[in-house]
């Protein structure tokens, strides 16, 4: 049991770097357009997409990211209770 919640924790930590990454792309033109672009968007969006409903855009700024963010924190801070 400890060793799936190690491996699903490195798992959240990995994707909220990939999280990060993609919202850091957002600031340069033609980036998801790229291989590694389109990657990440394949890997994000998935994720991203069920939260997008709740329209955090305020002032020209999707926050949708930082409540995945926040989410997956909060899943790490379980995992890590459990241990």
């Amino acid at each position: 049991m400890v060793l799936v919640i190690l491996v699903s924790l490195r798992l959240i930590q990995v994707y909220s770097y990939i999280l990060f990454i993609y919202a850091i792309m957002s600031w340069f033109p033609g980036a998801y357009e790229t291989k590694l672009g389109q990657i990440i968007v394949g890997l994000v969006e998935p994720l991203l997409t069920p939260f997008k409903k709740f329209r955090l855009v305020f002032a020209g700024l999707d926050f949708t990211i930082f409540l995945v963010m926040f989410l997956l924190n909060r899943l790490s801070a379980f995992l890590i209770s459990l241990l």
